[in-house]
């Protein structure tokens, strides 16, 4: 760790990351990832690039249509979460060319076995991988190149994401050490936070997820008032009151992500969440947690509304952040290429 440290300190300090515009954006986007890019982004400490990866969608048929729309609705939660595109870089992927050019560099560097142990592969192709698309099996080169083509030196990931990003400074090592340079910082995972991973209101030993068939597993970042309160009311619970101490919500996995919603919305961590409401019945806490949720995301979701009331404008940001991304990317894929031993026009 501190080798990768000292690695990428020579480097710009840089946030990257992105999430797909493949569904509807959940409860679990936003704590999982749209509130910490907000919070690095308000830091000051970085240059932040935020980016709707729509060309990672395709991987997996989409509807052209509905394709557009999400692209559009992530941009519009991004911008209602508080990703403001006058502090951050704000663009959809296949807007900036240079992500899929420097993902063929890539894979040339990253080794078929690599791709292979990836749980993500394992999980989606499942038992038809000889039909799943090279686009899928390829997916994490294409990630790295999303990070590297902006050298970035921090992301803000996930757990189900870490393992990617490892492959990310496996690349980056590779190809430093194969053309002998310091090019490509070795990028550190940021995973940190109460909620990091959130999980089904339904079942809470399974992700939050969009494509889970019940919309009562998930909190929608476009539910009205009223459907959240009823979400959070009907979330599986157990019998038991709520423990004074962490240790006490070992094997209760509905009670701690319960727990963990709260503590990321009230910004309090989760011993102090437990000190002050440890004894008190879900027929308690549930009310107390629905209040919270309320107060937190109907803003977000009435400014999202809003926002898609203008496309045009929508598009106009996405446009203008892409320019942006390009004048940061186009400079060090050409870099890359000159490692390479590629010849370009100048």
């Amino acid at each position: 760790m501190n080798e990768a440290v000292q690695t990428s300190s020579s480097f710009t300090p840089r946030v990257f990351s992105g999430i797909q515009p493949s569904g509807g954006l959940t409860l679990g986007n936003y704590l999982g990832a749209m509130k910490r890019f907000v919070d690095m982004q308000n830091q000051g400490a970085f240059q932040t690039v935020y980016c709707m990866v729509d060309l990672h969608a395709i991987t997996v048929w989409q509807d052209p249509e509905k394709l557009r729309h999400a692209t559009r609705e992530l941009c519009a939660g991004f911008i209602a979460a508080g990703i403001d595109p006058d502090k951050s870089i704000l663009f959809n992927q296949s807007q900036v060319a240079e992500h899929a050019q420097l993902a063929w560099i890539f894979n040339c560097v990253a080794r078929m076995g690599w791709m292979q142990r990836m749980t993500q592969w394992k999980d989606k192709a499942g038992k038809n991988q000889q039909n799943a698309s090279l686009g899928l099996f390829a997916y994490p080169a294409l990630m790295a190149a999303d990070i590297l083509v902006y050298r970035a030196t921090h992301v803000p990931v996930g757990e189900d994401q870490k393992q990617h990003l490892e492959l990310t400074r496996d690349v980056a090592i590779k190809f430093n050490h194969d053309y002998g340079v310091d090019f490509f910082p070795i990028t550190e995972p940021v995973i940190e936070g109460a909620a990091t991973r959130v999980m089904s209101l339904r079942d809470g030993s399974r992700k939050m997820s969009k494509s889970d068939p019940s919309d009562a597993s998930r909190i929608n970042m476009t539910d009205d008032a009223d459907t959240i309160a009823k979400k959070i009311r009907k979330a599986k619970t157990d019998p038991d009151a709520l423990p004074s101490e962490a240790d006490g919500l070992q094997d209760r996995p509905e009670a701690r992500n319960l727990v963990n919603i709260y503590a990321a919305l009230s910004e309090q961590p989760v011993d102090q969440v437990l000190r002050d409401m440890g004894g008190k019945q879900f027929s308690q806490f549930k009310p107390i947690l629905s209040d919270l949720a309320v107060d937190k995301l109907s803003p977000i979701s009435t400014e999202m509304a809003r926002l898609m009331q203008d496309p045009a404008e929508i598009d106009r940001i996405l446009g203008h952040g892409a320019r942006q991304a390009r004048a940061l990317a186009a400079p060090i894929l050409q870099k890359t290429y000159d490692i390479v031993g590629m010849i370009s026009a100048r």
